[in-house]
């Protein structure tokens, strides 16, 4: 066994631990040697020839596990076998295998994995110590782990009650616009000294601390907009002048059009209340998206394009809602919920869709307290040896149960239908097929809860028979389908009797067809989850966003035709 770490630091002056597993002690002294020059100063390096043997030198220096890596191939044909024993008693770990590049033998073997849910990636066999292929790989995998827990770094400080729902707001909001937050309970030890260093006596919880800020600006029980303006974010909108295009909403849809409308020259705003992402946002791992062979987590991709969008010229405003949109001639008046009125020539409606809400009225009292709408990735230690129900058969209730087995003691995944075929992917279904921990329950509904202070039971009941079952669950996860975000549009924007937009010819007028995904109000168009018939992926949101500003071209120069 080889130990690339110096056993006295303390655990505070490192990330965490890499673990490097292989039976060839000549790849296992390779690849250590280079795994220790590029990350040994951020990370303790263990390299060992089995699972027990790297646990027992873990047990010695106390580091929790960041990155586990196995060896796959002639040496290490169990090299599954001793990553799944080691990964099984840290679950924040992400796990990947160690291959031969054109070892198209071991490929079958990693891809079937992945797709049960075994492993997060895979990696080449470094060439030399600065292969940065090796290295890249790694260091998304690294960057995976740092997404599951709460940022070290502590730009932004929460002090409130576990199972608050303000609590829970808050720290999703900032947890989907990758803000580093650390959360203190108010009733621990950290929590009371924290806010006694404050100088605070009963305050008002959820407390905020922006450390990252001038003067470290304290803020107790904030609201978006006070969150937003202690961050410096609310620009005068009266300023700004007036836009080419508006979009309505940061969500995959909003964020697209907001890159491709401002790439190709347009003078683009992003107006957004809460959280990029929307509800893509999340998700812990996105695994069918093109281009990410290894996934991505929907905060993060989010924040790349934000970024992407960003760069090339897009003004975001941030925690302001749009409570109308009206027309003066040839401008759109994007009225927000501060009282600022916003001028563009056109709008793009990709203000998405929220959790449809369960009709139990014993889950309201509950929510943040065990019920929730969604599945954040913050929630995940909340349920560490918990039982945990998801209610919903789409793949974001895919995504959640595959993610929340790796902390809950159990996951049950209950749906109204007879099976998950019709509604989920294939990759997530075959996952949750080989999780020992989690349960399929087909043809059940939720209709009934328990609980006190915080959820203890849940009441099923089978859709045929209506026999009713009273069940033990510590949280519930209700993913239930969507409602658009669409009630501040007035009567001349037309839409279906559930809500979502009608465009191009469902829109049609006194004979007049607006355009592909434009509304019965011209210069008004939808793109992603809002659009009526729309389908419910990220990448068809993507590519909604692209396509309307393809529309909104076409809009413009005929404003622009002399009449």
């Amino acid at each position: 066994m080889t130990t690339v770490d110096d056993p006295g630091r303390e655990r505070s002056d490192v990330a965490g631990a890499i673990v490097w597993i292989s039976a060839d002690l000549d790849l296992r002294d390779r690849v250590a040697a280079v795994l220790g020059r590029r990350y040994g100063a951020d990370y303790a390096l263990v390299a060992a020839a089995d699972g027990p043997a790297a646990e027992r030198e873990l047990a010695a220096t106390g580091h929790d596990v960041a990155l586990v890596l196995a060896g796959l191939g002639e040496a290490d044909t169990d090299g599954l076998a001793e990553l799944d024993r080691l990964a099984a008693g840290h679950p924040h770990a992400v796990r990947a295998t160690v291959v031969r590049w054109g070892d198209f033998e071991a490929a079958e073997t990693v891809f079937a994995a992945i797709a049960v849910g075994r492993l997060e990636g895979w990696v080449f066999r470094p060439r030399s110590a600065g292969d940065e292929q090796f290295h890249l790989a790694v260091t998304e995998l690294l960057d995976q782990r740092a997404g599951r827990r709460e940022a070290a770094g502590e730009a932004v400080q929460v002090v409130g009650e576990p199972h608050a729902a303000r609590s829970h707001e808050l720290r999703d909001m900032f947890a989907r616009n990758r803000v580093p937050t650390r959360f203190y309970p108010a009733d621990q030890p950290d929590g009371q000294t924290l806010l006694a260093t404050l100088g605070l006596t009963e305050p008002e919880l959820p407390v905020v601390v922006l450390r990252f800020r001038p003067g470290q600006p304290v803020l107790t029980n904030p609201d978006a907009v006070e969150i937003a303006a202690a961050f410096g974010l609310l620009e005068p909108v009266a300023e700004l002048g007036v836009f080419d295009v508006a979009v309505v909403g940061a969500g995959p849809a909003g964020l697209s059009a907001g890159v491709y409308a401002s790439s190709e020259g347009l003078r683009t705003v992003v107006v957004e209340p809460l959280a990029m992402g929307g509800q893509a946002g999340t998700s812990s791992l996105i695994r069918n998206y093109l281009g990410f062979p290894r996934g991505i987590s929907g905060s993060r991709l989010a924040a790349h394009a934000y970024e992407q969008a960003w760069s090339f010229g897009t003004t975001f405003l941030w925690s302001r809602h749009v409570t109308g949109i009206t027309a003066d001639e040839d401008q759109r008046v994007l009225h927000l919920s501060d009282g600022a009125e916003l001028r563009s020539r056109a709008v793009v409606v990709a203000s998405g869709a929220e959790w449809r809400r369960l009709d139990v009225p014993a889950l309201d009292p509950l929510l943040g307290h065990g019920v929730f709408y969604g599945a954040p990735v913050t929630e995940a230690l909340g349920v560490a040896g918990k039982d945990v129900y998801i209610l919903g058969g789409g793949n974001s209730a895919g995504q959640a149960a595959v993610f929340l087995s790796r902390f809950a003691r159990s996951v049950t995944v209950v749906i109204r239908k007879d099976s998950l075929a019709s509604s989920m992917s294939d990759y997530l279904i075959r996952e949750i097929d080989a999780l020992p921990t989690v349960a399929v329950h087909p043809r059940v509904q939720v209709v009934d809860a328990r609980g006190e202070q915080t959820l203890e039971a849940l009441v099923l009941e089978d859709v045929r028979s209506h026999e009713r079952t009273e069940v033990h669950a510590d949280a519930l996860f209700v993913m239930i389908g969507s409602v658009p975000h669409t009630d501040f549009l007035g009567a001349d924007v037309a839409r279906d009797r559930w809500g979502f937009v009608l465009t191009g010819p469902d829109a049609a007028v006194d004979g007049h067809v607006p355009l592909l995904f434009e509304s019965s109000l011209p210069g008004v168009f939808a793109a992603g989850d809002v659009l009526h018939g729309s389908v419910k992926r990220v990448a068809s949101a993507v590519g909604a966003g692209a396509t309307v500003v393809s529309m909104v071209h076409q809009y413009l120069q005929a404003l622009d035709q002399p009449s």
